[in-house]
């Protein structure tokens, strides 16, 4: 990929979504995005790109819903080659971009990583990852990531602040929960 514009490293970013594959002959890509909703993707005026290691600006020229997903052109691509040539590659978004959130609110990558730790003080792990259910969403807890864990299960804790979750301390990496390790 060619250097659009200096870009910071890829721990200041989040992931948005993916490009998936080549639409059309022009440079549209389809687009896979993690944003909620789906088309809150384009609303972003400029992608960082990641491939590996490396990490590129590009400016998002179009981009709309098609059919259940969503294509997209981008500055530099203008032809089914150079769309061919960024399928696969990440979509992320500098985190000083991403918009304010009202009090008490928290973006999913700030959980991400948390160590969970029950009422009572036993370590379940750490989440890995979080998903969504409808009904609310869903932390993915890894107890082989964190030393000292109870056991190196994956346990599925609802993400339901006032009833599982009890505290969440960012700054000292810690989620309190009250939920029983058997379950």
């Amino acid at each position: 990929m060619s250097e659009q514009g200096a870009v910071q490293s890829a721990d200041d970013h989040v992931v948005l979504g993916k490009l998936t594959s080549p639409y059309g002959v022009k440079g549209w890509l389809k687009v896979y995005s993690y944003t909620g909703p789906m088309e809150g993707i384009l609303d972003y005026p400029e992608w960082v790109l990641r491939r590996g290691d490396r990490l590129e600006r590009r400016r998002l020229l179009q981009g709309r819903r098609h059919g259940k997903g969503l294509v997209a052109r981008l500055e530099g691509c203008e032809s089914r080659e150079a769309a061919e040539a960024l399928a696969g590659v990440e979509i992320l978004l500098p985190k000083a971009e991403l918009p304010a959130l009202e009090a008490g609110e928290l973006y999913w990558h700030q959980l991400e990583g948390l160590r969970v730790v029950t009422r009572e003080g036993a370590v379940l792990g750490r989440i890995d990852s979080l998903f969504e259910t409808g009904a609310n969403d869903v932390m993915v807890v890894k107890g082989a990531l964190e030393e000292g864990a109870l056991d190196a299960r994956e346990r599925l804790l609802p993400y339901l602040p006032g009833e599982v979750i009890l505290e969440v301390d960012l700054e000292g990496g810690v989620i309190t929960v009250d939920w029983d390790p058997e379950f």
